[in-house]
C-alpha cells in the first residue's frame, strides 16, 4: 500500500497492482501504420540552465527507441514530444534526428523525423522562413528518415493570409524527394501556432490545408492532425484525395478514430503511444484480425490516463510521458531538458502513476512503486 496525494491537500490509500505488460510482438503491424511520437531523455549529470542548450543522455534516448521499434511501432522523431521547442533546440534535434535515423537503419525500424523552422531565433521573413525549412528537410532527407513538415512559429507570425501558405508548402513539397506527412498541430500543444493556415476559423483553415494537399497529392503521404476534435478529423479525413492517409494525433479520440467507421478510418502518430507503447501495439495486432471490438475493449481504458497526461495547459503533457517513462524502468532519472520535470503537481503525477499502474503498464511494480515512494520522499509527503 502506498498514500498518495491528492488535489484537495489530501492524501490517500493505494494498492499497486500487478504487472501485464506484453511482451514484443512480432512482424509489423498491418491494418494502419503506427508511429509513437518519443521523448528525450536528459542527461541529469550535466551543468545546464532551463535555458541553455539541451544535454541529451543518447544512450537511454536511443534504447527506448528500439523499445518502441521491438513492438513493431514506428517512431515519430525530433516532434514536440521530445520537446522540439520547449527544452530542444535546432541543434539538439538535428543530432537526434542523425542518430535515430542511423538506429533505425540498423535494426530495421520506421522512422519519420520532424522538419521546422526552429534554427530561427527571431522574426524573419518569408523568404527566410522557407530557408530554414529547406535547410531541415535536406538533413531528414538524407539521414533517410520520412519527413514530417511540423507547422512553424515563425511562418505563424509572419504570414499575412492563406496565400502565402498555400505558396510556403507548395514550394516545400516541389522540393520533397519522396511524400511527407504535413503536420498541422493546433494550438493547445503550441499557442504560437493560433490562427495556422491563415485563419482563426478552422473551417477556412481547414479549406487552406486541403488545398494545399490537392495541388500535390502525390507528395503527401499524409497528415497528422492533432486538434482535439474528433468529429472535425472524421469530416476531414472523407475530405482527402484517394492515397492520403490520416494519421490522428487526437489524444483524447484515439481508439474510435483508429478503429474508424464504414467511411474509413484513421492511422495514427501520437505521443500517448510514448507510454502506451507495448499495449497500442497489442491492440493494434488485435484489430489486424479483423476484432474491432478487441481493440476497443483493450485501448478504451487507457484513454482516461490520456486525458490527464494532457490536461490543460496541454503542452505540459510531456512531463507526465517522461515520468511514466521513468517508473517503468525505461531511464534512472526523473529529470528533462529545460527542467520540465517541474511543470506539474505532485498530486497530477500521483494520479498518472495510480491510472498507469491501473492499467498495468508497468513491467517490474515494485520498482515504479519504489520510484514514487522516493519522488513523494523528495516532497516530504513521506517521511
Amino acid at each position: 500500500m502506498i498514500r498518495l496525494p491528492d488535489a484537495s491537500g489530501g492524501t490517500r490509500e493505494y494498492h499497486p497492482r500487478p504487472a501485464r505488460t506484453p511482451a514484443p510482438g512480432r512482424g509489423a503491424l498491418t491494418s494502419r501504420t503506427v508511429f509513437s511520437a518519443a521523448h528525450v531523455v536528459a542527461d541529469p549529470y550535466a551543468d545546464t540552465t532551463p535555458d541553455g542548450p539541451a544535454a541529451v543522455d543518447w544512450d537511454a534516448t536511443l534504447a527506448f527507441r528500439r523499445h518502441l521499434w521491438s513492438h513493431g511501432l514506428g517512431v515519430a522523431e525530433a516532434m514536440d514530444t521530445a520537446q522540439r521547442g520547449m527544452g530542444l533546440d535546432w541543434a539538439g534535434a538535428a543530432e537526434l534526428i542523425r542518430r535515430s535515423a542511423a538506429e533505425a537503419k540498423a535494426v530495421g525500424g520506421r522512422i519519420a523525423c520532424g522538419v521546422g523552422t526552429d534554427q530561427l531565433t527571431c522574426t524573419a521573413d518569408l523568404v527566410t522562413i522557407r530557408a530554414a525549412y529547406e535547410e531541415q528537410l535536406a538533413l531528414v532527407e538524407d539521414a533517410g528518415a520520412q519527413p514530417i513538415l511540423m507547422a512553424s512559429r515563425a511562418l505563424a507570425a509572419a504570414a499575412r493570409g492563406p496565400e502565402e501558405y498555400l505558396d510556403t508548402y507548395t514550394h516545400l513539397l516541389r522540393q520533397a524527394g519522396e511524400p511527407v506527412i504535413l503536420h498541422w498541430l493546433g494550438p493547445m500543444f503550441d499557442p504560437a501556432l493560433g490562427g495556422y493556415w491563415g485563419s482563426a476559423d478552422l473551417d477556412t483553415a481547414t479549406d487552406t490545408f486541403l488545398e494545399v494537399i490537392a495541388a500535390h497529392p502525390d507528395k503527401v503521404d499524409g497528415i497528422k492532425v492533432s486538434l482535439l476534435d474528433a468529429r472535425r478529423e472524421v469530416e476531414l479525413r472523407r475530405r482527402l484525395p484517394q492515397g492520403v492517409r490520416c494519421y490522428t494525433g487526437d489524444d483524447f479520440h484515439y481508439p474510435e478514430l483508429i478503429a474508424g467507421d464504414d467511411q474509413g478510418f484513421s492511422h495514427a502518430l501520437l505521443g500517448i503511444f510514448d507510454p502506451l507503447g507495448p499495449l497500442a501495439a497489442e491492440a493494434v495486432r488485435i484489430l489486424d484480425t479483423g476484432d474491432a471490438k478487441g481493440f476497443r475493449e483493450l485501448l478504451d481504458p487507457t484513454v482516461e490516463l490520456s486525458r490527464h497526461l494532457f490536461e490543460a495547459p496541454t503542452r505540459f503533457y510531456k512531463t507526465g510521458v517522461v515520468f511514466l517513462a521513468w517508473l517503468a524502468g525505461h531511464q534512472d532519472h526523473f529529470t528533462m531538458v529545460g527542467g520540465l520535470q517541474s511543470a506539474r503537481s505532485l498530486s497530477h503525477l500521483a494520479r498518472a502513476y495510480e491510472l498507469a499502474d491501473g492499467l498495468g503498464l508497468f513491467p517490474d511494480p515494485q520498482r515504479a512503486e519504489a520510484r514514487m515512494r522516493s519522488l513523494l520522499a523528495v516532497y516530504g509527503v513521506e517521511r
